[in-house]
């Protein structure tokens, strides 16, 4: 009979200390709040226990429904824009151009920078920057805050593409080379380039750091609350609004912390889902083209 081969113990003192730590400050605190969920706590004082008051109470809530419908709307068209232009970029960057390598390092910046550095530095260039520079061209769209209007979630969109694609264009990069060049070279004595060399070679062997993206995209995007609490603070009014920050607002400011733990909960159980189906049809797509 085969021996087991044992485990160094530097594994275990490696991996334990980590496991508590996440346990402390990560699954502990979520079970709380998924406790907290089923009671009526403003976050101190007593308690009592209102089973699904809170979950039902979610559904009639306007100001939930309002920010679940902007913040889906959001992460699509941030998902799709982000991994369209990730995309081009990663495949414009894996040609053979010069200073590949030192663009390589400039576009990954952006996403080595803290969301909330990155936010507060476009706060000030949408409030002061970009108006001065529309007032001086005589362009009135550009000669005020976008930050101060109804289209506020357009500049925390572009900041948000600006940092995300950084990533993702680091995945498709590494997909892209995974890519045999023999494959190009007998397209090519077949009459197949440009777009239809992508869309017959290219695409289909990436699909699956295309996956990857899309999905890890989507998680963060439905989950999105430093730029819009650093640019806009959910304003004007509640239009950029997202989940995350009601949850944040309303929860540690409003009195509202089992309620908003309810909504949490249910952020959580969304985002599950999507992210379930989100791999679901992709692998399915992947299969398909494999």
């Amino acid at each position: 009979m085969k021996q087991k081969k044992r485990i160094n113990m530097v594994f275990y003192l490696m991996v334990v200390p980590m496991a508590v730590l996440f346990f402390c400050f990560h699954t502990l605190p979520f079970l709380q709040g998924v406790f907290y969920s089923f009671t009526d706590w403003k976050g101190y004082g007593d308690w009592n226990f209102v089973g699904l008051r809170n979950y039902l109470h979610i559904f009639k809530d306007k100001n939930v429904i309002s920010a679940y419908l902007f913040t889906l709307q959001f992460a699509v068209c941030a998902t799709i824009l982000v991994n369209v232009l990730s995309l081009v970029l990663a495949c414009a960057l894996n040609a053979k151009i010069k200073c590949r390598n030192f663009l390589k390092a400039v576009f990954f910046l952006p996403y080595m920078l803290g969301t909330l550095i990155i936010s507060y530095v476009f706060k000030y260039i949408f409030s002061n920057v970009v108006p001065a520079i529309g007032k001086a061209l005589g362009i009135a769209s550009l000669s005020v805050n976008i930050l101060g209007t109804n289209h506020a979630w357009i500049g925390v969109l572009v900041v948000t593409i600006w940092q995300s694609m950084a990533f993702n264009t680091l995945i498709y990069l590494s997909g892209l080379q995974t890519v045999d060049r023999d494959l190009y070279e007998a397209a090519a004595l077949d009459g197949a380039t440009g777009m239809k060399r992508f869309l017959k070679i290219t695409f289909p062997l990436i699909a699956p750091f295309f996956t990857i993206n899309m999905v890890l995209s989507g998680k963060n995007f439905l989950m999105a609350f430093d730029q819009f609490i650093a640019m806009t603070n959910g304003g004007p009014g509640t239009a950029t609004t997202t989940i995350s920050v009601l949850i944040y607002k309303k929860g540690f400011s409003g009195g509202q912390f089992a309620y908003q733990s309810a909504n949490a909960v249910l952020l959580f159980i969304v985002v599950v889902l999507i992210s379930v189906f989100q791999l679901r049809v992709l692998e399915k797509r992947e299969e398909k083209v494999s």
